[in-house]
């Protein structure tokens, strides 16, 4: 007979336990208080970059039952049976409580006032945006975050995401008291409040009044916050709240034992809520080992929970902050070793034992990249040089050292799979040994593994090739070959193929080569490019006209719905601020590109590997909130950057101030603007994988701004491999975002007036694709369906009504009965 797991929880810590156990023999079945499947939580502030909570969610779970929006009420322990809000019942053989912990809100007069929230769910960054907005304050709104330590930095991460001010209020005499000592502390205190935060030390709010729409908040220090917003993040507390009668442990949490099981046989606790052997967790790796153990014990097995490794490297506010170990040295005979730069604004301290011989622990604030080399040699013979100021950290890592903490992957683990030939990169050791695939500090070190394995990844294009395409682009800048024939013949070999053709292509293009369509290029472009249009599924074109910034008079408006008209296109608004006209078949396209041009407008380039949009808010012209012209600043970049040919494509926008409504940090390169000016931020990307990008430079100056723009672009068009978006070229530059911003924004290369000038000679050469079509007759007598019968229509395009538009016939697909 099948027996019934149920899982109280949906959250970080129950998703890992039903993730192991979908495949095995239990029925389960799962309750989730909030409406929504299960989210990462340590991510929760990067919900406030782009309002999207698929950016958060984690992978969907099969075979089970999952009952959102489900609160248990009750659990008969000697029935054996869990009752919902909604009345089901739900006999168990086995339950798991994961109903995790519930933020803690100090006794302060005045906490239930409307204004006042907690931060612990994506509900309460909902309710938090919604006060905001609905606040009657020009200018930029003020915040109060009560709790400076971990969550409480994060919650103020999420306030100044929206537009914010935040003042952090700590009761502890510094910031992250649990973490951080007192001489990290003082170095985050100074970085954080360069980002416009205020910090109060050493007090708290003794109360919380109304006055009007404001609130005003008195610390115990005597100051008073004139506020639109409060968000109480002064810590967490075990979710106790089922009547189980089941012992709870000293700080709270249902009392279990190193099996995670409570005095009920049948029944276990995991995460946040459970204590094993008296101790609480708070982290979510303590609670993913939980999950595994139990998992283990449910398949018939008898692994325990093995202690907790409570290390931490996070990215405060840009501020990478890290611990691990004994980091307040408090073993006995304890010696610590101490290098605190101000002028750096890095500060670094080791822990080792009164011989020291043995490294005990650490802090790190402002550069943590030495953590991951650091952290698994707490508890073995420290390295001599780690003891000098500046010494190396680049020492050998033991084999049992426990490379992922989310996963608890060794070192072993993952170079047993790398040299089995399991895994020969990154996605392959994710994929294999889990490792890098929870918060994602380790992915670094695991790039380092696969080079010292010997694993070397191939640099080649292609067959035809064994440069990479950066080297290519190189050879090519410097001989001005001008042939894909004149490459391949004297630095390749064959005849090419469909991958090293439009790389060159591109690369050809990039230099400024001619027209896409001349006789040196047109026969390396793919469909897309050759057409100077985007094939569609019935083997019709789609025309997307450039809009800069989105801007469109009602006169161009007209013209686009009269071409669209006559030649029965489809139409539609695009996400980048652009109307793409469906259905057009290669005969038509002059025709239809002919009327284009004679309105003013130009190719988009939506065809082909090039600058796409740079997307905007209205920014000061219509806004109440915008503090720039965002609408302005796009349509000059746009113009600037128009038909400029990369490794992949290029997207981009301006939002007018920090609510971000053009949604700038999901682009290639996006600006938000600040009272003082611009922030300018690289390497985000939707697609498959999202990614969020990174801050480059902040408050800098139009012109400023659109220098390092220049040679951001040109640096990633030189260096990027064939088809690497600019996010997954950041990720795998040496150095990453520190060795960016030391070449486009230092010229540390020395390289940066090289790259000023390529892309100055790419403003000025720039020509419009269409309309160079249009004044050639030979480029112009390749748009035809039929070489032998030009002008005759492609008798297998069909289409279908749907809508009042045209769309194609599926051929072989049913119809959708509507």
């Amino acid at each position: 007979m099948t027996q019934t797991l149920v899982v109280i929880g949906n959250g970080m810590v129950g998703h890992r336990l039903v993730e192991i156990l979908r495949d095995s023999s239990w029925r389960i079945v799962v309750f989730g208080e909030e409406t929504r499947p299960a989210y990462d939580r340590v991510a929760l502030s990067s919900y406030v970059d782009s309002w999207t909570f698929a950016d958060l969610e984690l992978t969907p779970l099969s075979g089970c039952e999952i009952r959102l929006g489900e609160k248990v009420v009750s659990v008969d322990r000697e029935r054996r049976v869990v009752v919902g809000a909604s009345g089901v019942e739900v006999t168990y053989d086995a339950l798991v409580l994961a109903t995790g912990s519930v933020p803690f809100v100090p006794p302060v007069p005045g906490r239930d006032l409307p204004g006042c929230h907690v931060y612990r769910t994506v509900d309460d960054l909902d309710d938090i945006r919604a006060t905001i907005e609905a606040a009657d304050r020009p200018g930029r709104h003020s915040g109060m975050v009560l709790g400076g330590g971990l969550l409480g930095l994060e919650a103020a991460n999420a306030l100044r995401g929206m537009g914010v001010s935040p003042h952090v209020v700590e009761m502890a005499p510094r910031l992250m008291p649990i973490q951080v000592d007192e001489g990290g502390a003082g170095l985050l205190k100074r970085l954080v409040e360069k980002l416009d935060l205020t910090v109060h030390t050493g007090t708290s709010a003794s109360s919380i009044e109304r006055d009007g729409t404001r609130l005003i908040a008195k610390l115990a220090n005597g100051v008073e916050l004139d506020l639109d917003v409060v968000v109480f993040s002064a810590g967490i507390r075990p979710r106790t709240d089922l009547e189980l009668g089941l012992e709870l442990g000293p700080r709270g949490g249902y009392l279990v034992d190193a099996a995670c099981r409570t005095a009920d046989p049948r029944v276990f606790a995991i995460g946040e809520c459970a204590a094993v052997d008296g101790v609480t967790y708070g982290l979510v790796a303590p609670g993913y080992a939980m999950a595994e153990a139990v998992a283990d014990q449910l398949g018939g097995g008898s692994k325990v929970f093995p202690g907790a490794d409570m290390s931490t490297k996070l990215k405060l506010l840009g501020v990478d902050v890290a611990s691990f170990g004994d980091a307040h040295a408090q073993t006995e005979g304890a010696l610590e070793v101490v290098v605190n730069n101000a002028v750096a604004g890095t500060y670094s301290k080791l822990v080792v034992s009164d011989d020291a011989k043995t490294l005990l622990g650490g802090v790190l604030v402002g550069d943590a990249s030495s953590y991951l080399s650091l952290r698994p040699l707490v508890g073995k013979e420290v390295p001599a040089a780690l003891l000098q100021p500046g010494g190396a950290v680049d020492v050998e890592m033991p084999a049992d050292a426990q490379v992922c903490s989310c996963h608890a992957v060794t070192k072993q683990t993952i170079t047993d799979a790398i040299q089995s030939g399991v895994a020969c990169d990154v996605a392959e050791l994710k994929a294999c040994t889990k490792a890098g695939t929870g918060c994602g500090s380790c992915v670094p070190m695991l790039k380092k593994l696969l080079t010292d394995c010997g694993v070397e990844q191939s640099k080649a294009l292609c067959e035809h090739f064994t440069h990479s395409r950066a080297e290519l682009f190189e050879i090519v800048r410097a001989t001005r070959i001008t042939t894909f024939s004149d490459l391949v013949a004297k630095h390749g070999s064959g005849r090419g193929c469909d991958i090293c053709k439009p790389a060159v292509a591109s690369i050809l293009a990039s230099l400024n080569n001619g027209h896409i369509l001349g006789e040196a290029q047109v026969s390396l472009q793919d469909t897309n490019d050759r057409f100077l249009a985007n094939l569609q599924r019935n083997g019709t074109y789609s025309v997307v006209p450039r809009i800069p910034g989105g801007e469109i008079t009602p006169e161009k408006l007209i013209v686009i719905g009269e071409v669209a008209r006559d030649y029965g296109l489809y139409t539609k608004i695009t996400g980048g601020q652009r109307i793409d006209l469906f259905g057009a078949t290669v005969d038509q396209l002059p025709e239809i590109w002919r009327r284009l041009v004679d309105a003013g407008f130009e190719s988009g380039h939506a065809y082909g590997k090039a600058l796409r949009t740079v997307k905007s808010c209205v920014g000061t012209t219509w806004c109440r909130y915008g503090v720039q012209d965002s609408v302005g600043l796009a349509i000059e970049l746009e113009l600037r950057y128009r038909g400029l040919r990369s490794p992949h494509k290029l997207k981009s926008a301006v939002s007018g101030c920090a609510r971000e409504c053009a949604e700038a940090r999901s682009k290639d390169f996006g600006v938000i603007a600040t009272e003082n000016g611009w922030n300018l931020y690289v390497g985000g990307n939707g697609g498959f994988t999202p990614r969020h990008a990174d801050l480059l430079v902040s408050d800098v100056d139009t012109a400023e701004l659109i220098r390092i723009i220049d040679r951001f672009l040109m640096f990633y068009i030189r260096t990027a491999d064939r088809l690497q978006r600019t996010s997954v070229w950041l990720e795998g530059l040496d150095g990453g975002l520190d060795h960016l911003r030391e070449v486009v924004v230092d010229d540390k290369l020395g390289i940066c007036e090289d790259l000023e000038a390529a892309m100055a000679e790419h403003v000025s050469d720039y020509a419009d694709e269409w309309r160079g079509v249009l004044e050639d007759p030979e480029k112009l007598a390749r748009f035809t369906s039929f070489v032998n019968a030009p002008g005759t229509p492609d008798p297998t395009i069909e289409f279908r009504s749907e809508r009042g538009q045209r769309v194609p016939v599926q051929l072989g697909i049913p119809e959708v009965v509507r």
